[in-house]
């Protein structure tokens, strides 16, 4: 998966939203995010990253993203 394909994903889930995606090794497997939504309000900081980790779920279980590193923030 390339950084652009994982922005784009994440633009999906998070319309409108602001979305970073940093490739942290160069090697398209080890993955830094941050994404500031609306979308999080009444969540924990768990349930957060936990709403973020969906959007990769069988990347995540393939090993295909084989890290990721979530930043999140209640957009206001």
């Amino acid at each position: 998966m390339t950084q652009e394909q994982m922005k784009e994903r994440l633009e999906k889930y998070y319309p409108g939203d602001s979305v970073e995606v940093i490739d942290l090794t160069g090697t398209s497997d080890h993955w830094e995010v941050f994404v500031e939504s609306a979308a999080f309000k009444g969540l924990s900081r768990i349930e957060q990253h936990q709403h973020v980790m969906k959007c990769f779920s069988d990347e995540l279980k393939t090993g295909e993203v084989h890290a990721l590193s979530i930043r999140t923030k209640l957009k206001t």
